[in-house]
């Protein structure tokens, strides 16, 4: 287990409470941020878990980006040399890097950070071809990760053909390795 793993297992920012005994001290948002309305988006995915003990988005993120699945970085290396030829920027994929606090208008790798609250992340990636929103909220021990997306041209449209089915595949699995990292924490 990593290092940014035990750290967040301790339940730092919400005490060592289960989520039995955990009442939140902000009411969480009522629905996630979304890159346009929602009969405006080309991608629209909602996937939720309830954690182990409650966590802040921004633990979440970390811990799930803290061991990117296998493949992810060859899968970022082939994006980037095949949307390049067609003038969209390079993203290069998760450090991992550990972050302790972000603010609106810091990046967490390539993602822009719009919102940070106790209850809410929400991270944007705008460019020629789409802009996507990634938010992450809790209630309590309830997440959701919400993806939502606007194309811009022909080649954000083809874009998506292959990246909606795998992205979907993608967050189900980090959820899944989230829960089973915390469990064994």
């Amino acid at each position: 287990m990593t290092a940014t793993l035990r750290r967040l297992a301790r339940w730092e920012t919400w005490g060592n409470k289960s989520c039995m005994e955990h009442t939140a001290n902000s009411a969480p948002d009522p629905s996630p941020d979304l890159v346009a309305p929602r009969d405006q988006l080309a991608y629209y995915d909602r996937q939720t878990l309830t954690l182990p003990h409650p966590m802040t988005p921004l633990q979440v993120w970390q811990a799930m980006m803290a061991r990117p699945l296998p493949l992810i970085g060859l899968a970022f290396r082939i994006r980037d040399a095949i949307a390049s030829r067609f003038g969209v920027k390079r993203i290069a994929g998760f450090s991992g890097a550990p972050v302790t606090e972000v603010a609106p208008g810091d990046r967490l790798d390539f993602f822009l950070v719009e919102r940070s609250t106790p209850t809410a992340l929400t991270l944007t990636e705008r460019d020629r071809h789409l802009d996507v929103m990634i938010a992450v909220t809790v209630d309590g021990c309830d997440l959701a990760i919400t993806a939502s997306v606007i194309t811009h041209n022909t080649f954000g449209r083809a874009y998506m053909l292959p990246v909606a089915p795998a992205h979907k595949l993608i967050v189900r699995a980090m959820m899944r390795r989230l829960k089973r990292d915390l469990l064994a924490a």
